[in-house]
């Protein structure tokens, strides 16, 4: 296909979208006279910022039409995993998804919705190595059914990217890159964050290339392995979130594989100590969803370690701190309280951006519909308290005193909850805590042969028209 037709993929861009570069700051006149009325119109002026993680925010983005996302960059499972086993830097995985699942909508057939096709696509899980690993091959040399109908110039643009990555996985053959479910966005996104060393230009790439109106903030800018540990209440320390969330067997290397593990190889971290597993490429949030095995303690600390273990205290993405003081809505997603909320929140600064902005009106928690392994028998006051205790700490710790401890109404104003909710919610309890709570999903769908209620952008749009009905 030609490509000189295909500058903005034949698809018309909404008439009230505009780029996040190009909104206008708040000021004091246009907070003060923001229309109270909640029409799908005045809904579309209010700036809104989401904590959240990847598909656990995914089926709600909808819902804000004027929006930042803020996600973590320390999961490390999935295709993730493989990718920061051998080629180290944040984990990009939970960005990817939300960068496609914010491709605008576009008729089937057409270059964009190609595109999305292959940025979606993951190679197969159930076949061997090699088998994976040739069909790699017919994607990066061009040959692949994938690339049917999208313009040589994007092909060529993205195919560029995915043999950088290539490239960079060959200088590191001796740690035998496993391509087994591997997503193709992906390495498209590591490709680029190795690149240009910078995860916002390679999150601005994506962007650009499939047409998109997402403001997608990495919560930390780093070009270096960061994830996150748990210490539990029995004293137990788990490093990694997959090792906290979704364990599965350590990995069992040869001989030949452990000698092939050059600890002075002039590309390689020295002295790194965190292992990446390998069957954790095999993840998926599905699996999870079958069913989990509770930790035999609860968790009491989540903190940041790097590649060698130490724990760390990383800056948050100052775009991050300066949306928050600018937003008007801030909405904790529904997802993974542990591994999409608290790593966000756990930074230095993040605390007092949300208790002091001026501008943020409204702070509400999306419950969600049931627990998991690592909240299992958590009730809505126990995430209220999880959330507000994590801002309300010191980081560093023993840093300098005089640290305000704020009440739990200046973090979380309003709890959203779905009817037929696994966690138990106290209304009565909340309330005292100076928080209102919003219910909805009268008629919700649940969660396929679980019969746990799930969240859609209709019944958060019904949340927050209602309460920004009472402002």
């Amino acid at each position: 296909m030609d490509s000189s037709n295909s500058s903005v993929f034949d698809l018309p861009l909404h008439q009230d979208s505009a780029r996040p570069w190009d909104r206008r700051p708040v000021t004091d006149d246009h907070f003060q006279n923001q229309p109270r009325v909640s029409d799908a119109n005045s809904r579309s002026k209010i700036s809104f910022l989401v904590i959240s993680g990847g598909s656990g925010g995914n089926s709600i983005c909808a819902a804000f039409e004027n929006a930042c996302y803020v996600l973590p960059v320390s999961d490390d499972g999935g295709s993730s995993s493989e990718i920061i086993r051998v080629l180290g830097g944040p984990s990009i995985g939970d960005i990817r998804s939300r960068l496609v699942r914010l491709i605008p909508p576009v008729p089937l057939g057409s270059p964009l919705d190609a595109v999305r096709t292959l940025l979606s696509y993951r190679l197969p899980s159930n076949v061997s190595d090699n088998e994976a690993r040739a069909e790699w091959r017919s994607i990066i040399e061009g040959q692949s059914p994938l690339w049917s109908g999208i313009p040589n110039d994007r092909k060529e643009v993205i195919r560029g990217f995915l043999v950088y990555f290539e490239n960079e996985v060959l200088k590191r053959a001796h740690k035998h890159f496993s391509f087994l479910n591997g997503s193709i966005g992906n390495y498209f996104l590591a490709g680029a964050q190795g690149f240009f060393r910078s995860l916002p230009s390679a999150i601005f790439l994506f962007s650009t290339m499939t047409n998109s109106q997402a403001n997608i903030l990495p919560v930390i800018v780093t070009n270096h392995i960061t994830t996150i540990a748990a210490e539990l209440e029995d004293g137990t320390k788990l490093l990694g979130q997959c090792e906290i969330s979704h364990p599965v067997a350590p990995a069992i290397f040869s001989d030949s594989e452990l000698l092939s593990f050059d600890p002075l190889s002039p590309i390689d971290g020295l002295g790194e100590i965190i292992p990446q597993n390998r069957f954790n490429i095999m993840y998926s949030q599905q699996a999870k969803e079958g069913g989990y095995e509770p930790l035999h303690s609860r968790i009491c600390r989540l903190y940041y370690i790097n590649g060698y273990g130490h724990e760390v205290y990383p800056k948050p993405n100052p775009q991050f701190i300066k949306n928050l003081s600018t937003s008007e809505v801030l909405v904790y997603s529904c997802g993974s309280l542990m591994f999409s909320i608290i790593p966000c929140l756990a930074l230095r600064g993040v605390a007092s951006a949300i208790a002091g902005s001026r501008f943020l009106r409204v702070k509400a928690l999306l419950l969600n519909g049931s627990n998991d392994r690592e909240t299992d028998g958590y009730t809505a006051v126990d995430y209220i308290r999880a959330i507000t205790s994590v801002l309300n700490s010191q980081y560093p710790p023993n840093g300098p005193g005089n640290v305000p401890l704020y009440p739990i109404s200046a973090f979380i104003t309003h709890l959203v909850y779905l009817e037929g909710t696994k966690v138990a919610v106290d209304v009565e309890a909340i309330t005292t805590l100076g928080i209102k709570c919003i219910l909805v999903g009268k008629r919700s769908e649940c969660a396929p042969n679980s019969g746990i209620p799930q969240y859609d952008a209709a019944m958060v749009q019904q949340a927050i028209e209602e309460i920004l009905s009472g402002q």
